[in-house]
């Protein structure tokens, strides 16, 4: 397990110095795949790689262009230091599958949920079959990641209107960090694809974009803000 929290926590020196050599991108974000019947592929198409190409463009990343799709139970999910998950329905990850995900964020990844709308119910159960120990919690507006590169005082933006509710951003923390960020009520994964496919509008879109810059920047650079502090 070392070796991975090793590959995780240099990958924030690796951002800042492929801002000035530019070499091959080395590393994807991941798309998760997972059973139970659920529309994992629902935003396939354009909403991370829309979100790499929004990071490359305005944080000066090097990420490859094309997102990764990566099954739950799979030792790739270890060369992706995001992962995002998104879908309306049914979900269920076998035993390997959630101690693959468990050892995949203890070891420093960051898996990203992006309820569609109709999942909450379903991802509640299989996320306390990963952390049995552990409970979602709502996260302050004061959290980091609201603050990354870009501030979200209010936290969450409202992007698509599901049941007339705020738009709340939940966490599971693991001996302080924040390992998986669950968006409910917003709809990041929707905002962050082309405009064409469910037609919001710029100032939706980029405010997606930007708070989805946020988490791909947590991830990376391992949970510090741009003032230098951990949570």
């Amino acid at each position: 397990m070392r070796k991975f929290q090793i590959l995780f926590s240099s990958i924030g020196l690796f951002v800042l110095l492929t801002s000035f050599t530019k070499p091959a991108a080395t590393y994807q974000l991941g798309l998760l795949k997972y059973s139970g019947g659920g529309d994992w592929y629902a935003n396939l198409e354009t909403s991370v790689p829309n979100l790499i190409k929004y990071c490359n463009e305005n944080l000066k990343t090097n990420i490859n262009p094309e997102q990764a799709v990566v099954e739950a139970g799979s030792p790739d999910i270890y060369n992706h230091p995001f992962i995002h998950m998104t879908g309306h329905g049914n979900v269920v990850f076998s035993a390997q599958e959630a101690d693959n995900l468990r050892n995949y964020m203890i070891a420093g990844g960051f898996l990203h949920i992006s309820d569609n709308y109709g999942l909450d119910k379903f991802i509640r159960p299989q996320l306390k079959k990963i952390f049995p120990e552990l409970d979602l919690i709502e996260l302050p507006f004061s959290h980091p990641i609201y603050h990354q590169v870009y501030d979200f005082a209010q936290g969450l933006p409202k992007i698509h209107e599901h049941d007339k509710k705020a738009p709340q951003g939940f966490g599971l923390i693991w001996q302080g960090r924040l390992v998986c960020f669950y968006d409910f009520e917003c709809d990041l994964g929707d905002g962050w694809e082309s405009p064409e496919v469910h037609h919001d509008s710029q100032e939706a879109r980029t405010k997606a974009l930007k708070m989805g810059a946020n988490l791909v920047t947590y991830a990376l650079m391992g949970g510090e803000s741009k003032h230098g502090k951990k949570p």
